[in-house]
């Protein structure tokens, strides 16, 4: 398998390095297979390809879109670092409110799985980078939601006192008073 798994989760984010082959030419990965994803039980059909390119200090997020359009996605950075956040925005979850950090850079070739029910944000770490996410379903900005970067009751750790956000990002709203229709399930058991 091309994939190795990192961080085992069911329904929650699920980080895994992909095999990397390098030389003096540079190096050479493959940042989605379909099989492998269904060999680690992800089954989602991604649609849509999203590049962002940002300089050191830049946070993007923290966002998700509503049901009936909730997106899961995969991301990775294909060049330079960012510091990864998701935040489980699951009503009634064990883990409702809590943040989860990776660091995903194009040295160590890493992959985050993003279940629906996850907001998303990143932060660079370095002096730029060139970040690819799959999503299992198109942008709809009328399902759009998300919560201010900066929320004093999820107190994310950035790591930075004075980031680069855009204009739409800091007027977000707080996280309790965000737009949310997801629930949580108790995953199934045997």
């Amino acid at each position: 398998m091309p994939f190795e798994l990192v961080i085992p989760r069911s329904t929650e984010p699920i980080l895994f390095k992909t095999k990397t082959y390098s030389d003096d030419r540079g190096y050479f990965f493959e940042s989605y297979k379909n099989s492998a994803l269904t060999h680690l039980g992800l089954d989602d059909d991604f649609v849509q390809d999203n590049i962002s390119f940002s300089v050191k200090d830049v946070i993007r997020g923290m966002h998700y879109q509503l049901n009936p359009m909730a997106q899961s996605k995969l991301v990775t950075c294909i060049k330079g670092e960012i510091l990864d956040v998701v935040v489980d925005v699951r009503k009634g979850s064990p883990n409702y409110g809590k943040c989860q950090y990776n660091t995903i850079s194009s040295d160590n070739s890493y992959v985050l799985y993003v279940p629906e029910g996850f907001a998303h944000g990143f932060i660079v770490k370095s002096e730029s980078a060139l970040v690819l996410y799959k999503t299992n379903r198109e942008w709809s900005p009328e399902n759009e939601s998300g919560f201010v970067w900066n929320d004093p009751e999820l107190n994310i750790n950035w790591g930075v006192e004075n980031p680069i956000v855009s204009e739409k990002d800091r007027e977000l709203t707080l996280f309790k008073e965000a737009l949310n229709n997801f629930s949580y399930k108790e995953p199934y058991s045997q």
